[in-house]
């Protein structure tokens, strides 16, 4: 079962907040495709949200087809996000993980860390790109 978080501050509208842990939660492979969402009555007591804001994200993901809602039933994951499966996010999350770890232990701090993940991110954008054109 999924708890949901919302945070006021984020600047982040809180149904977005719900639709995009939904989606992490399928790609982690905390949901599985038939768990069942929580009920809205669940959520709003639990984040302290209007309810007109859980039904607007959960009928953002049913019609993305993550979700569907059942009369009287209450609301099932019926998909994935398009991706690779959950075991791979899982594997390479503990991966990073231990590599945070190091880089800590290293002395970089969150902003360093995040620094070096950007430029990374970057340079292998670009050797992707060379690769392409000399293919």
């Amino acid at each position: 079962m999924i708890t949901f978080r919302v945070d006021g501050r984020s600047g982040v509208p809180p149904y977005l907040q719900i639709v995009q842990q939904v989606r992490q939660a399928l790609r982690m492979g905390v949901l599985t495709i038939g768990d069942q969402l929580p009920t809205v009555r669940e959520v709003v007591a639990a984040v302290a949200v209007n309810p007109n804001t859980v039904l607007k994200a959960y009928r953002d993901l049913e019609r993305e087809g993550l979700v569907e809602a059942r009369a009287g039933q209450g609301t099932f994951v019926r998909g994935r996000p398009p991706g690779p499966p959950p075991g791979t996010h899982s594997r390479l999350g503990h991966s990073l993980a231990r590599w945070v770890r190091e880089a800590r232990d290293a002395g970089l701090d969150d902003e360093s860390i995040e620094s070096l993940l950007r430029v990374t991110l970057r340079a292998t954008d670009a050797m992707d790109m060379n690769s392409e054109e000399i293919a």
